[in-house]
């Protein structure tokens, strides 16, 4: 692995600073929580030397201690010293397990490796009639009510009057419920039917959430864009020819890997794998990850969103792609994207009381009687530690506990 690259945005004198919804929050060497006005993490600097040797960290007893309580079930953990990438501790590293929302983890790796920070979506619009428009579904879930409105504008500087508006999904094959979905998900707010064109990742009524899901969530950009441009008709439409009217393009990937991360979304973890191959998105997943050096040994995907008890991962890959994003320079925009414990996304309300509150940056994964917990944190001696920890069969609650001891753990080694 590569050696680490130390930063002062994650580690200068004891201070963590990390951006929350409206604010900037610090924690002190002493854990005490602040709120300061918002704050700009500093861009990654140059390397620091290595500090001391990972032996002296002496984690082994405490760790193996932890690992072995029975409120974690089988449990697989892998812990390594970023700057040398040696493994720390390792326990059923190998074993692959249900990983739940974790498995984002090798999304986003594979598609910042695959296609860079700066990606974007475009979709366009094809007048084809007189009247009639069709707009091309190339993957983007992240339109919104102003993107509809601007593009509607676009449209009406070309063709006045617009009556008809269709949506090809073309670009998407296969099944729109993949296996090990429930399809009560859908109305439980968890996951759309995978159309390539979505409006707030098929919400309805609302732009973020586990508020229900569309059925149709592209028909239903037909239908919004229909109504801005009082047309009467809209609906679905095979692949279609016409002259390209309009134009309008997503975020970049890495603010679109962010919203995922922090709100642990399936529908855009699900978009984004489609970037790397829309027929084929969880080989294409596992083939870039193994030509970047990954180790996919035992890894079994059948979505890219962590929803199906069918994925296999093992704890070894996860903290794999945490050292590498710590310590690489491709994977480092995903170190950003990982919620900081006790401050936002899915770790907001986690590590009560301990001393990985505001130091650890971690992906979590929830299902029935499974937990995971992969990311980074900078011990009190002056090592970047990356971890992957999967917990199955065991309480999600008391699981998820035990993961915020061992992260903290490691905080205070």
């Amino acid at each position: 692995m590569k050696k680490a690259q130390w930063w002062t945005s994650l580690l200068t004198a004891g201070v963590v600073v990390a951006l929350t919804a409206g604010a900037g929050l610090w924690i002190s060497q002493q854990n005490a929580l602040q709120v300061d006005p918002p704050a700009q993490i500093a861009a990654p600097q140059a390397a620091m030397e290595t500090l001391g040797s990972p032996a002296e960290l002496n984690l082994n007893s405490q760790v193996a201690k932890l690992a072995q309580d029975s409120a974690l079930g089988s449990f697989g953990l892998s812990i390594v010293d970023v700057s040398t990438g040696e493994v720390l501790f390792e326990s059923n590293a190998q074993e692959a397990m249900v990983p739940a929302s974790s498995t984002k983890m090798l999304t986003a790796a594979a598609a910042l490796l695959k296609l860079g920070p700066d990606d974007v979506i475009e979709t366009k619009v094809l007048k084809t009639g007189e009247d009639s428009i069709v707009i091309e579904g190339s993957g983007d879930v992240w339109f919104n009510t102003e993107r509809i409105v601007a593009l509607a504008t676009q449209i009406q500087q070309q063709m006045p009057t617009v009556n008809s508006v269709l949506v090809d999904t073309s670009a998407w094959p296969g099944e729109k419920i993949l296996p090990g979905w429930n399809p009560e998900d859908i109305d439980g707010g968890y996951v759309a039917p995978l159309e390539s064109l979505m409006i707030n990742q098929g919400r309805v009524g609302a732009s973020s959430g586990d508020v229900p899901r569309s059925h149709n969530p592209a028909l239903d950009v037909a239908k919004t864009l229909a109504q801005t441009l009082g047309a009467g008709t809209f609906g679905y439409t095979d692949a279609a020819e016409g002259e390209v009217i309009a134009t309008s393009q997503s975020p970049a990937l890495d603010t679109r890997i962010s919203a995922m991360m922090e709100d642990s979304d399936n529908v855009m973890a699900e978009a984004i794998a489609r970037e790397l191959d829309p027929a084929a998105p969880q080989a294409a997943t596992l083939e870039v990850l193994s030509e970047a050096g990954m180790d996919i040994s035992g890894v079994q995907l059948v979505d890219n969103c962590g929803l199906s008890l069918d994925n296999r991962i093992p704890a070894r890959l996860l903290s794999q792609i945490a050292t590498e994003a710590a310590g690489g320079e491709q994977l480092r925009p995903l170190l950003a994207t990982l919620p900081i414990a006790g401050a936002n996304g899915t770790l907001a309300d986690r590590f009560g009381g301990l001393d990985g509150r505001g130091w650890v940056r971690a992906k979590t994964g929830t299902l029935t009687k499974v937990a995971a917990l992969a990311g980074v944190v900078p011990s009190e001696s002056g090592h970047m530690i990356s971890f992957g920890m999967i917990s199955n069969g065991a309480d999600v609650d008391g699981a998820r506990r035990k993961m915020d001891e061992i992260a903290s753990a490691l905080r205070d080694s």
